[in-house]
């Protein structure tokens, strides 16, 4: 799928994985070069998350910024297939050169797995592919990287916590009761390992019927926003239910480049520049934390 030195860059991958889970010390990495590093959670999955990853990091870059968007669902990568890339990345003196579309820089494991190849990996190499994803590749200079993750408060959030100092994380919700709890987890967890919650998005808020207007509350509304009044972080905005959206990333066509003056996009669009709003006024670079182990 991805050309035929997806063996020998997969190898690259492999070759490299660390012996431990936890490592005691990330003073050969360095990233100055990235401005923002923000991860995209949720503690529950099916809520859209890549979805947002893909529209925010695409948004984000029709404003200018540089972007770089680093799949971090190890075990479910699907960035590239959203966001239409089939060439693998290049190895180039011992660095992944990532890919880039749309103005975005992507890293991803899909780039070194056959179509339906599964990730059979215990938490170590969790850690190591994720380090590698951030220390390993190319990235150039930077405004924002943004970290898909996956769902849940697993090994991944907490390899990318020990490796990068975050400036904060963006939660996905829907409106309905078991997105809303499960969320608050993750709330909980960024809290644990110092990361600030930025923001909040709730996705699939509402259906609007074509031609009418007519507006339905199918998982229930309003959720995310008192989720976001009751922890005291930005609201970043709802995202409608929109067959646009899911056409779209099966093309690999984001929605806000497919169906730019849609209501979908726009909401994503104003997600973005709020989240960058929000980044500008941490000042500076954001702030900076010390790396936390477990």
């Amino acid at each position: 799928m991805f050309g035929s030195n997806t063996q020998s860059k997969r190898s690259f991958i492999l070759s490299q994985q660390p012996p431990q889970p936890q490592v005691q010390g990330e003073a050969g990495l360095n990233f100055d070069h990235i401005k923002r590093s923000i991860a995209v959670a949720s503690g529950k999955g099916g809520v859209g998350k890549s979805t947002c990853s893909v529209n925010l990091s695409v948004a984000l870059a029709e404003m200018g910024a540089k972007v770089g968007l680093m799949d971090g669902d190890i075990y479910g990568p699907n960035v590239p297939m959203m966001m239409g890339v089939r060439a693998a990345p290049e190895v180039v003196e011992g660095k992944l050169k990532p890919v880039e579309k749309y103005g975005v820089k992507m890293i991803s494991m899909a780039f070194f797995l056959e179509e339906d190849q599964p990730v059979v990996w215990r938490g170590p190499m969790i850690h190591g592919a994720i380090r590698q994803f951030l220390a390993d590749v190319d990235w150039g200079d930077l405004d924002y990287l943004l970290v898909d993750l996956p769902p849940g408060t697993g090994d991944a959030q907490l390899s990318l916590s020990q490796t990068i100092p975050l400036t904060g994380a963006v939660v996905v919700t829907t409106p309905q009761g078991v997105s809303l709890a499960d969320a608050k987890k993750a709330k909980v967890m960024f809290d644990k390992v110092s990361v600030p919650v930025l923001g909040v998005i709730e996705n699939m808020s509402y259906f609007t019927i074509p031609g009418t207007g007519e507006r339905h509350e199918i998982f229930s509304s309003g959720g995310g926003k008192k989720f976001a009044e009751e922890y005291g972080v930005g609201f970043l905005g709802d995202i409608p239910l929109y067959i646009g959206v899911r056409e779209g990333g099966d093309e690999g066509n984001p929605i806000v480049l497919r169906e730019p003056d849609s209501e979908p996009a726009q909401a994503f669009k104003a997600a973005a520049k709020s989240l960058k709003e929000i980044c500008d006024s941490l000042g500076g670079d954001g702030p900076k934390k010390e790396t936390v182990y477990f």
